[in-house]
């Protein structure tokens, strides 16, 4: 299967080491100042290069789509979750939370338009704490009546957990490779 390659245009940054990394163990005036970062649309988590004598600050949104940049060099490359620092992972999870918080009508879009992944499970199973019974009930409920908000889901699906937080356990989930299914985060 063909996949469109996605591009981000923003990147939040995650942390910044104006050094570059401590273990790089070229001379300092060698090493490159790298911003960890993740794409605001797609939670691609990047590599970049600030331009020369910029200073970047966590959770500073920057643009890195193809016109004029103005704080980023170029793109270093994409980075797997287990190279991020530890600032960098605990920024992660609160940026996520701010994208599903400020993209509320996406991810309940999910829940009303999800599918079967195979005759043996539906994607709606790979949101934490959604086992079969769940997702019997969110099927038959958005039957009924369409979801409208995370706290409809709350309302109307019996035992559910918090739908907001799961979402963003499963975006986590996905950027640590935990799970060979992608639903939200692009490779």
């Amino acid at each position: 299967m063909l996949r469109n390659i996605v591009k981000e245009e923003y990147a939040i940054v995650l942390d910044f080491l104006q050094h570059g990394y401590a273990f790089d163990s070229r001379p300092g005036h060698l090493k490159t100042p790298i911003a960890q970062a993740i794409g605001k649309d797609h939670f691609v988590l990047l590599e970049l290069v600030p331009k020369k004598g910029v200073f970047l600050q966590p959770l500073q949104e920057v643009y890195i789509g193809e016109g004029k940049r103005e704080e980023i060099h170029h793109i270093y490359g994409k980075v797997t979750y287990d190279k991020l620092t530890e600032t960098a992972k605990a920024e992660a999870v609160e940026v996520i939370g701010e994208a599903v918080k400020r993209n509320e009508k996406r991810f309940v879009e999910f829940f009303n338009k999800s599918g079967p992944i195979s005759t043996r499970m539906h994607q709606i199973e790979l949101i934490p704490g959604v086992g079969k019974k769940h997702m019997w009930d969110i099927l038959e409920k958005r039957q009924e009546k369409e979801f409208e908000s995370f706290e409809d889901i709350k309302q109307r699906v019996k035992l559910m957990s918090d739908p907001e937080k799961a979402i963003v356990k499963r975006i986590v989930e996905e950027l640590k490779g935990e799970d060979r299914y992608r639903i939200f985060v692009e490779r």
